[in-house]
C-alpha cells in the first residue's frame, strides 16, 4: 500500500467519524428542545452544532473505562 492511499483511508475514516457524531448529535438536539425547555423555565433552545457540542462534552465526561478483558 502507497502512501498516498493510507493518507485518503485515514482522511475517509476520519470524515465518517465526524459524520457520524454529527448524525448522532441530531437526538440530543431533539431531546433537549422537545423535553427540557418546556419543562424548565429559563432554559433556551439549543442549535444542532451546540447538540453536537453537547454530545461530544458528555462522551468526553462520562466516558466508560471498564476492559472485557481479564
Amino acid at each position: 500500500m502507497n502512501f498516498t492511499t493510507a493518507i485518503s483511508a485515514a482522511v475517509g475514516v476520519i470524515a465518517i467519524a465526524v459524520g457520524l457524531s454529527f448524525l448522532l448529535s441530531w437526538p440530543v438536539m431533539a431531546l433537549w428542545n422537545g423535553c427540557l425547555v418546556p419543562a424548565v423555565h429559563g432554559v433556551n433552545e439549543i442549535s444542532w452544532l451546540q447538540g453536537w457540542g453537547i454530545s461530544c462534552l458528555s462522551s468526553i465526561l462520562f466516558k466508560s473505562h471498564f476492559s472485557s478483558s481479564k
